[in-house]
């Protein structure tokens, strides 16, 4: 079985690399991939702890960025390290200056928080914000930040500095990863087969297909688009850790049941990139 969607600490994650594989083998993966946003600085510990668990590691990243002015987020699998560094530094740093816009905006509406000292390599997002926000007593939930600030329009949200979806997809195959478009039914900018062509146009290889988020139906519509445009089917948990969010059911490791044949043809994907 493989996942090739989870998040650890290093993102918005609730487990270290380390703790993340160790759950991931314990749930019968093979293969995990690790796809923090904006950030590769897991990989390693992550590498680390695969042998001693006996698991493979997918390095891969999720990339925030922008389409018809809605957030697109976009996974890439298999990419030098050493070219995609320097460009997600920046990310990191854009990610830095939205976050103290937020908390700035959030202070002028008479909510005072402090952002959370986050490690060297770790991309803060707004998860970050609802839990100081939690802390701080101004909300009883995360899901509650962000229903009153921090979902998109909501009084103290702050656009991503803009990255195109294009221009991610164009950053990514410049580094050899395979990019592929996370959770396409949960883009809310359009209608998926029309947006799909335009990602198509600018270069995509693959679509997340299985996703927790999917329903059966909307999982069969982009088989059958991934078969009609030749493009590589990906899927996986979106693991960001044990813990139930916001009374919702958390998502598990393996909950999907994917086998390895997927992992198969994303391979010969990225030979061919």
């Amino acid at each position: 079985m493989i996942d090739l969607h989870a998040h650890t600490t290093y993102s918005d994650g609730k487990l270290t690399p380390e703790a993340l594989v160790e759950a991931a083998a314990k749930a019968g993966i093979h293969a995990l991939a690790i796809t923090d946003h904006d950030t590769l600085a897991g990989w390693d510990e992550a590498f680390a702890a695969a042998t001693a668990w006996g698991i493979e590691i997918v390095p891969g990243v999720e990339l925030s960025t922008v389409h018809r002015d809605r957030s697109l987020h976009i996974l890439g699998y298999y990419p030098n390290p050493d070219q995609l560094q320097e460009p997600l530094r920046d990310r990191i740093q854009g990610r830095k200056r939205r976050a103290q816009k937020i908390v700035d905006k959030l202070a002028e509406l008479g909510y005072f928080i402090q952002l959370p000292e986050l490690g060297e390599g770790i991309a803060p997002s707004r998860p970050h914000i609802a839990a100081a926000l939690v802390q701080a007593g101004y909300v009883k939930s995360s899901r509650e930040a962000f229903d009153r600030f921090l979902g998109d329009y909501q009084p103290a949200y702050v656009h991503y500095e803009t990255l195109s979806a294009h221009e991610g997809i164009r950053l990514l195959r410049s580094c050899g990863a395979v990019p592929v478009w996370a959770h396409p039914y949960l883009y809310r900018g359009g209608d998926v087969g029309t947006v799909l062509l335009e990602l198509i146009e600018a270069g995509l290889e693959g679509v997340e297909v299985y996703h927790p988020n999917h329903t059966p139906s909307q999982c069969q519509h982009l088989e059958n688009w991934c078969h009609q445009h030749s493009l590589v089917m990906t899927g996986g948990s979106d693991y960001h850790g044990p813990v139930e969010f916001d009374h919702q059911p958390a998502n598990r490791l393996n909950m999907l049941q994917l086998p390895l044949a997927l992992l198969s043809s994303l391979k010969q994907a990225s030979r061919q990139i």
